[in-house]
Parts: C-alpha cells; sequence; structure tokens
C-alpha cells in the first residue's frame, strides 16, 4: 500500500521531536527519485529518507546505508548548496494531505539568514520532492520536473510560484460532523462502503477504508444498503479513528499474509488474522518499505540485465532450430552416396555429356533420375557424390558439437535468468552484471576503478536435524560454495539438467539423514528454474565427485557418482 495522509500524520509527529533544531549535516541522492539528509540533534545523528519513487513514495528515519553515485546528481548539489549546515525549524503536513514541509534556516556566504522549504508530495506515480525559497513560495528546483506537455494541472520547474496539487473535494477527518458526513456518503450510494470512505475523508488509504467498515461490521455492504442505526456505528468508528489522532494514542503494525508482507498502518488493522504491532510508527514504516521497496529496487535493477539476457537467448534458439535443421539435411545426404554407387555401377553404360542416369536403386527396387554435370566423365561425376556424402557426413559431427556448444551457452544464461530472480541485494545484481560483462554478453565501458567489494554471501538454512545447507544466488556464490568452502565430504545438489542453484550440506558426521537429504532437495527445487513444477529431480552426490571443466563458464560444473531424488520444491522446512 501507498502511505497515507493519516500515517503521514503519526511519522511527522513523532520525527518532529527528533529532528526539529537539529542541523542538516549531509545529503545524498542514492537514487535517481531519492535524498536523504543526515541530521545531528541533541547529541544524536539521524538519517531521514525522503522518496519520490512511483510505486513507494514515503518518509521516514532510516539506518539503512545505501550505496551513493561516485558523482553527486545536480539536485542533491542544489540541495547541499541551499541546507546543508542549515537548521531544522519546522516540519508540518498539509491538512490530513500526502504533502509533507520541512522548513530550514540557512545562512549565505554573506552570513544573512534565509529559510528554504523541502517539500515532499507523495502521490504515486506524481510523487515529487521540490526545494522552494519560504519567503516568496518559488521553486529552486525539483527532483522530477514537470513540463506543460506532462501535465495540463500545474507545471513544477524553477522560477515558477509553487501551488499544491489540486485538492479533492474530501472531508477533513479532524474536523468531521456527523451531519456532513451522512449527507455525504449518501451520494455514493452505488459504491461499497470501504471504497466510498476513501472518496470521502482526507488521508484515507483503501486498506483504512476496510478497517473502519470492518469494525463497523459493513465491509461487504454498499452505501445504499445502509441502515441508520449501522451510519450510526460506522461514524462512531470514524470518531474512534479521530480520536487516536488527535490523542497520537497509534497502535502501528504490519499485515502478513502466507508469511508475505502485505499492509501496515499506525492503526492496529483489525481485519486481518496475522499482525505483528510495534512501538512506533516510524520503526513501523521503515520496516515495511525496507521490505518491499528493496523488492522494488532488486527488481528495476535486475529488468535491464534480463532483457539483455532475452535477447541473447532468442538468438542462440533460431540458432539452435537452424543448426537441428541442418543436421536433419545433412543426415539425409545419404543418398549421395548411393547416387555415386549407381553412377559406378552402370559406368559401362555412361559417357561424357550426358545430363542424367535413369536406373533402378537397387536398396528400393525403385527407379530414380541421377542429374549428371555434362562437362566431367561419368567416373568425376561418381566422385562428387561421394565427395557432397563426405562432407555432409563430417558436418553432422561439426553441427552436433555446435549444438551442444549452443545447448551449454543456453543453460548458462537460462541459469542467469534463474540467478536474477535469487537476488536480494543490489551488490548481488552487480555481481550478474559484471559475470555477464566479462563473458562478452555486455560491452565494456572504460570505468575509474572501483574500490573492491567483499563478494555477496549465499543463502544459510538449518534443516530441522540441525545441518547447515547453503544456497547459491549467483555464479559467484554457487563457485565459492563449490570449489572454495565445501569440504570433499560434504553434500552437493543440483536439479538435474535444469538451471538452478548449487546448494551445499555440510556433513559433519558422515552420517547425513534422509529428511535434510529431502530438505535440501526441496530448497534446491525452489531455487531453480522449475520452482513452479512439482515431481523435480534432483540430483545429489558427494563433492569430491563435482569438477569444473577447464575453461567453462562459470558456474558450470559436471559431476559422477549422483543419485537423484524427485521432489516439490519448497523455500520453506517444513
Amino acid at each position: 500500500m501507498a502511505l497515507d495522509g493519516i500515517t503521514l500524520n503519526a511519522i511527522i509527529y513523532e520525527i518532529s521531536e527528533n529532528l526539529i533544531g537539529g542541523k542538516i549535516d549531509k545529503i545524498y541522492q542514492p537514487e535517481k527519485d531519492e535524498i536523504i539528509l543526515t541530521i545531528r540533534n541533541r547529541s544524536k545523528n539521524y538519517k531521514l529518507l525522503l522518496s519520490a519513487n512511483a510505486n513507494y513514495p514515503r518518509m521516514y528515519l532510516t539506518d539503512e546505508n545505501k550505496e551513493n553515485p561516485a558523482k553527486p546528481p545536480m539536485f542533491c548539489m542544489l540541495m547541499r548548496k541551499y541546507l546543508q549546515g542549515g537548521k531544522i525549524t519546522d516540519i508540518r503536513q498539509i491538512d490530513l494531505d500526502r504533502v509533507a514541509e520541512i522548513d530550514v534556516e540557512s545562512r549565505d556566504e554573506f552570513e544573512n539568514q534565509f529559510v528554504k522549504t523541502i517539500i515532499i508530495e507523495i502521490m504515486g506515480r506524481h510523487s515529487n520532492i521540490i526545494l522552494i525559497d519560504k519567503k516568496d513560495r518559488t521553486i529552486i528546483d525539483s527532483i522530477k520536473r514537470v513540463y506543460q506537455d506532462m501535465s495540463k494541472i500545474r507545471e513544477v520547474l524553477p522560477g515558477r510560484k509553487y501551488e499544491y496539487p489540486p485538492l479533492q473535494d474530501k472531508l477533513n477527518l479532524l474536523s468531521i460532523n456527523k451531519i456532513d458526513f451522512t449527507s455525504y456518503i449518501k451520494s455514493f450510494k452505488n459504491k461499497k462502503i470501504d471504497k466510498a470512505l476513501v472518496d470521502i475523508l482526507q488521508g484515507i488509504s483503501p486498506v483504512l477504508g476496510r478497517e473502519i467498515a470492518f469494525r463497523a461490521r459493513v465491509n461487504d455492504k454498499y452505501v445504499e444498503e445502509l441502515t441508520e442505526n449501522e451510519l450510526n456505528t460506522l461514524f462512531i468508528e470514524i470518531e474512534n479513528i479521530k480520536d487516536v489522532i488527535i490523542n497520537h494514542n497509534y497502535k502501528p503494525c504490519i499485515a502478513y499474509y502466507k508469511g508475505d508482507i502485505l499492509d501496515f498502518s499506525c492503526i492496529e488493522l483489525k481485519q486481518y488474522d496475522n499482525i505483528i504491532l510495534f512501538d512506533n510508527n516510524n520503526k513501523t514504516a521503515y520496516e515495511f518499505f525496507k521490505e518491499k521497496a528493496n523488492v522494488e529496487n532488486i527488481k528495476t535493477r535486475a529488468h535491464d540485465l534480463k532483457k539483455i539476457i532475452q535477447i541473447h537467448l532468442d538468438r542462440l534458439y533460431n540458432k539452435i532450430e537452424k543448426q537441428n535443421e541442418e543436421i536433419i539435411n545433412a543426415e539425409n545426404a545419404d543418398i549421395y552416396r548411393i547416387y555415386g554407387e549407381l553412377i559406378i555401377a552402370n559406368i559401362h553404360m555412361l559417357y561424357k555429356g550426358m545430363e542424367n542416369l535413369k536406373t533402378v536403386n537397387y536398396y528400393t527396387n525403385q527407379e530414380v533420375i541421377i542429374p549428371l554435370d555434362k562437362r566431367f566423365s561419368p567416373a568425376d561425376n561418381a566422385q562428387k557424390y561421394f565427395k557432397k556424402y563426405n562432407k555432409a557426413k563430417n558436418a553432422i559431427e561439426i553441427l552436433k558439437r555446435q549444438i551442444e556448444e549452443t545447448k551449454i551457452e543456453i543453460e548458462y544464461l537460462e541459469g542467469q535468468l534463474v540467478n536474477l530472480e535469487q537476488c536480494t541485494l543490489p551488490s548481488e545484481i552487480e555481481e550478474v552484471k559484471e559475470e555477464l560483462t566479462e563473458e562478452g554478453y555486455i560491452k565494456k565501458h572504460i570505468q575509474k576503478t572501483k574500490q573492491k567489494k567483499a563478494p555477496s554471501k549465499p543463502l544459510h538454512f538449518i534443516s530441522k536435524d540441525g545441518y547447515d545447507i547453503y544456497i547459491g544466488k549467483n555464479n559467484i556464490e554457487n563457485e565459492y560454495l563449490t570449489m572454495k568452502f565445501a569440504s570433499p565430504n560434504d553434500i552437493w545438489l543440483h536439479t538435474k539438467n535444469i538451471p538452478g542453484s548449487h546448494v551445499i550440506i555440510k556433513n559433519i558426521n558422515n552420517n547425513i539423514p534422509e529428511t535434510t537429504l529431502i530438505e535440501a532437495a526441496k530448497l534446491a527445487a525452489a531455487h531453480s528454474k522449475a520452482k513452479d513444477s512439482s515431481n523435480v529431480p534432483v540430483d545429489f552426490t558427494y563433492r569430491k565427485y563435482v569438477k569444473k571443466p577447464s575453461g567453462s563458464k562459470p558456474g558450470f560444473v559436471i559431476y559422477t557418482n549422483q543419485k537423484t531424488l524427485y521432489v516439490t520444491p519448497s523455500n520453506k522446512q517444513d
């Protein structure tokens, strides 16, 4: 869900105590639509994240350490010019809308005091971070410039007067009365209650609309179906939410469904069976978006790589199709040998200058007409057919080798698609990119020497029997696990003839239980191309029987002495 106006109100209430009066020490722009302010206040450091991400716009304190670009973007440099060293004097919200303002008092090089305002608009794909002069409300710049051809409503450009986004015709929850509410909601008679609440009340998100309707026990009803008693109950629940906001009596929580993170709010979400309550709103938002935004960031970073890989795969699929067609044609070349034999068998009847030979094929007892080149003798014509046959026969061997090489390359690239699906950190995506560059699939660009980063770490599970299971998420991790980390008697697992991760079970006492083997096999299947299949074959053998051929691509190995388990993929321990 998006950050709604009520939860934004709760976050601003909490962070104001920590940030107002604080000094902005540093400003970073780790993403194209994201700013991080490092603020020093009362001998403590705080990091305030402002994000105008189209899918997950947000604002809260964070302790994440994000990698910053070597060269700061222009908007970041502008923010540093006006705000670095400045003091935060106020943080406020516009009504209960998803617009927040931060006033920063600074001095110029002549010690003249001025106040600039950072505005963050949390509005889906229209989200923005804007720096304005507080005195005359002139826009200095924004993280996303909005031109006239992009929006007919308002421009967001340097030099323009800042105007608030057009406010929707909604009631302010903090000043609502029963008469206005009852009159307003009845005009939405064809809508379900939860959707009508979102359209009527400022600051209400769909999840909170559903919560109010759930508490009033009208969540399955349409407005036109409401009785007077139900209308009264619905308004009482709205008043309860109002009291929570006024008294700051929040119960922030995150809701889960089947283990996956689903929703969050500053209000306890009683509509869900599985929620975790937190002690403050900022931490709730941070935990929710850390997972959601991280997944989105990974998807974005992986998207371009997947596109490059798919282009190469499509070429390889076409290539192997043509190679298979060529091998079929070459295998049909046996007719050339027969033609040569029939010419030799009938050579006493032939002479130079003939254009064809009509005879009976003694293999099939059918009449055939064999074309002859009248420029050559009958014996030379026979030799030409024999040479054509031998060439085709040799081509079969070459094509078989080429087809095998193409299959290996396809398996490698399909494996990289699996790797990208499993990456959980930007650094792991970068490792895949670097590998594809080294293998020639991505053009190399001359870059300044970067400090070598520590390699990413494989996934680690502990089986129910207490055995350590490790899973590679890309080829760097796969090779590390198999060729460096694993001991000779550790158990190595991999899906049979299916791209996937290398999996290692640490063999402590040479007596690994079958339950642990099955557990590891399910994990291997879950981290493969066959993750959505059932009855997946998974090979396992001792690590000492796994070899890496010289010159082979990263992650490619051969193995012997294997046995096979058939399992249904599972990422969870049964």
